[in-house]
């Protein structure tokens, strides 16, 4: 079965998303979708694959704006936590600060696949009649647990489905596209998203995050404790299953007029964010993040890339605000990608969804004050 943004299964009734919960982490507030799509202009599609228990995988699609992405490139900025894993097209960004394609999310092996999808893409555009190179830019995380990823069922024509598919406004989460098959702190992971709008005061801009979760250690819900409490968390009786290793990859979108050093700043922070979540950045995770910048005036047109031009720029001592944000909608998006989890049967098991209803429970034990104002909490007492 191939789907293009619903959620694979329904036969679980959908938890809330953490916030919605009342699980408050950070201090910013949130767009109105909490979503990557918070960031005017970016669109997000996912396609969804699913053989019966043999294939849990698929791709997502991020799309920086709807014009033509080769021609009007946008400033990125491209950073490592941990580099055991394959980001295509990263040296190139890393080098000229730039995107010039739909950032696609996929597994380890449909990376080849994925690129083709967006250089074909690239060079069906209007305008692009006379290029001759293109720059995919392609994350992978390893879902082989729920999906024979040894099939490389995912083809070009697939991946371009999920360009095809991306659209603004709310963002499917959980198992669909590129986290249907991933798997995180030992339950089911997969797609999640958040934002955070900056007061006016500090800027007034937005900062939208999407994750593939598939990366794992001692899960840390706003402070709580929650893989101790529940069990099954990295080192556990020292175990052999390496519930640790996977990969995270984290897309950043803002509105903030940043140079591609200011945004390699900004993906950096997101890190931050992921290590709240309970994370070492183990050996075996591949662990990476992006972040660009739609602001019209540091888009890198054709015109301005003919010539000296000058680019706004948000100053060095305007950045803090920014790194809070990345860092706060990257723990929340993980979060998320939790929250929207399902019981999954794959290839070789099965990995249950994160007992929300349990973790629920943690926080409402909390003092009030603790949970109303997003302060973290206090260590539960065991």
């Amino acid at each position: 079965m191939v789907s293009t943004g619903l959620r694979a299964d329904q036969a679980e009734p959908a938890a809330p998303r953490a916030r919605d919960a009342g699980i408050r982490i950070g201090i910013l507030t949130p767009g109105p979708l909490n979503a990557i799509t918070d960031v005017d202009g970016v669109r997000v599609g996912h396609m969804t694959l699913i053989d019966g228990t043999r294939v849990h995988t698929g791709v997502t699609a991020i799309l920086p704006h709807g014009d033509n992405l080769f021609q009007n490139k946008v400033p990125a900025g491209f950073s490592v936590g941990n580099g055991f894993g394959k980001f295509a097209g990263s040296t190139q960004v890393e080098e000229l600060g730039e995107v010039e394609t739909p950032i696609l999310l996929t597994n380890t092996l449909s990376v080849a696949e994925a690129m083709a999808a967006s250089i074909e893409w690239t060079l069906e555009q209007s305008g692009n009649e006379q290029v001759q190179s293109v720059n995919a830019v392609v994350g992978e995380t390893n879902d082989s647990f729920l999906n024979d990823i040894r099939a490389r069922t995912v083809t070009s024509a697939k991946a371009r489905a999920a360009i095809a598919a991306a659209k603004t406004g709310p963002v499917a989460e959980g198992a669909v596209g590129a986290g249907t098959g991933t798997v995180a702190f030992g339950y089911k992971g997969g797609i999640g998203t958040s934002s955070r709008v900056l007061p006016t005061s500090l800027g007034g801009h937005k900062v939208g995050v999407l994750v593939q979760s598939n990366y794992g250690g001692v899960l840390t819900i706003a402070g709580m404790p929650v893989g101790e409490r529940l069990g099954g968390y990295l080192f556990e009786r020292e175990v052999d299953r390496k519930q640790g290793d996977g990969s995270v990859i984290i897309v950043i979108a803002t509105d903030a007029p940043l140079s591609d050093r200011n945004l390699k700043r900004l993906a950096a922070r997101a890190f931050m964010g992921i290590a709240r979540t309970g994370s070492p950045m183990t050996n075996g995770s591949g662990d990476y993040a992006i972040a660009f910048s739609t602001h019209p005036d540091v888009r890198r047109s054709a015109q301005r890339r003919a010539t000296a031009s000058a680019y706004r720029d948000v100053g060095n001592d305007q950045m803090t605000p920014l790194f809070q944000a990345a860092s706060e909608a990257t723990e929340e998006a993980v979060v998320n990608s939790l929250f929207a989890g399902r019981t999954v049967t794959g290839h070789r098991g099965t990995v249950e969804r994160l007992p929300v209803d349990k973790v629920l429970a943690m926080w409402r034990a909390l003092p009030r004050d603790d949970r109303a104002d997003g302060r973290r909490p206090a260590r539960p007492k065991r």
